[in-house]
């Protein structure tokens, strides 16, 4: 068979509502500058779909410093991949910075924090290591296990228990191929906001060999009493050997950092085949970076007010009876019970009345019959949007129960 048709055949589980849900429910253009408030086909929405968690994107000294270096630098420099001709004194200080931060030796600069993750997988792990993992880790780290050649097992989401289970059945094949043990979990999972267990994950150490990797892409920033991650928020920071952050989510830019002994960065720094052969993070990007992480340490009040938001929020939606899951962190999940038809005309109604912007999430990732309204709370946004919103989602849930929402083509859900 042609490669193409076969494509025309494989829509894929996402895919099969391109053609109706291309441009507003998949791929939408939202407008104006990274805020509470932005444009969406024409008119104002109140937004929780960006992951601006501290309100840096648009911070009067982020914009400055942003500005200032691309007026400098331009986007070209440095050039080249960091080994070869694109390393630059910048970099290196943005790594002992990210490096201390997160109270590691040293740390490796990511030009993005997908393709990172997936390459360091690969790198640290050979045909001989046995890596175990959380059934609900992030697909990067899914895509980075596709690419190892030796066994993997993995446990059910955050089961300790299971995973004990796991690491004796790789004790045995490592103690034959003489390989090591890599586990892999998130600090903060970004679509139902839990935590790992990484206590409990770091107790079990006493009794296995085994290293430590978290990816902590919504942690770091957000979570702990400095803003160091989810390893600084349980006490064990010590207990992660790797650790993972990006500049996508709470630094509001592009970009990620490795952190780890010397010794595992010098490694990634000649193995990581995705920054090897890529060229190094532009200078403004660089530049911003340590404007933003100097925010990040130096202004706890935006870290303060992200979380005043946040328990307003989910406090306000839980008193109205809503179920938010098992989230511990900024990540607010709204459970509702509904298919795609309900999904559909219910986020429509959201858009159009009611001028709200959220994420929603239907099978295959939640369950079938299962709504989730993915809101994510900034230091940006204010106590009244957090009650309009209240209300709004009190109004959409009495509508979907009383099944107006039901049986209807996209679109049609449309009413004043």
């Amino acid at each position: 068979m042609d490669i193409f048709e076969k494509i025309k055949e494989k829509r894929g589980p996402l895919g099969q509502y391109a053609k109706g849900a291309h441009g507003y429910f998949f791929f939408p253009k939202l407008e104006g500058e990274i805020g509470p408030h932005m444009g969406f086909q024409g008119k104002k929405c109140l937004t929780w779909s960006v992951n601006n968690y501290l309100g840096l994107a648009n911070h009067p000294e982020i914009r400055k410093v942003d500005a200032e270096a691309a007026a400098d630098w331009g986007l070209a420099a440095p050039m080249g991949s960091r080994m070869l001709t694109g390393n630059s004194v910048h970099h290196e200080e943005l790594e002992q910075d990210l490096a201390e931060f997160v109270s590691k030796e040293s740390a490796i600069l990511l030009n993005y924090g997908y393709q990172g993750m997936v390459s360091a997988i690969d790198a640290l792990a050979d045909r001989n290591d046995v890596i175990v993992y959380d059934s609900e880790s992030h697909a990067c780290i899914i895509d980075g296990m596709r690419m190892h050649l030796g066994k993997r097992f993995v446990f059910p989401h955050n089961d300790i228990a299971n995973l004990e289970k796991q690491l004796q059945r790789a004790t045995v094949l490592t103690d034959k191929s003489k390989g090591g043990i890599l586990v892999l979990t998130e600090g903060v999972y970004g679509m139902a906001g839990d935590q790992a267990k990484l206590k409990e994950i770091v107790a079990l150490k006493e009794k296995y060999k085994f290293r430590l990797f978290v990816d902590d892409a919504h942690g770091f920033g957000t979570m702990g009493a400095t803003g160091a991650g989810t390893g600084e928020e349980q006490g064990v920071q010590d207990g992660i050997d790797i650790y993972f952050g990006t500049f996508a989510k709470a630094m509001a830019s592009i970009g990620a950092f490795i952190a780890s002994t010397e010794n595992v960065i010098e490694f990634l720094r000649y193995n990581n085949r995705s920054q090897i052969f890529a060229k190094a993070l532009p200078m403004p990007l660089v530049l911003g970076a340590k404007k933003r992480l100097e925010l990040l340490k130096n202004s706890p009040e935006l870290r303060e007010n992200l979380w005043k938001i946040t328990n307003a929020l989910q406090d306000g939606l839980k008193k109205e009876g809503f179920n938010l899951g098992r989230t511990e962190s900024p990540v607010t999940p709204v459970f509702l019970s509904g298919g795609v038809p309900e999904a559909t005309n219910l986020i429509v109604d959201l858009r159009e009345n009611f001028n709200i912007f959220c994420s929603v999430v239907i099978y295959p990732v939640v369950p079938k019959d299962t709504i989730m309204l993915r809101v994510i709370p900034t230091a940006a946004h204010t106590i009244e949007d957090v009650n309009y919103t209240i209300d709004a989602f009190k109004q959409v849930k009495r509508k979907l129960d009383e099944g107006l929402y039901k049986g209807q083509d996209i679109y049609a859900g449309v009413t004043s």
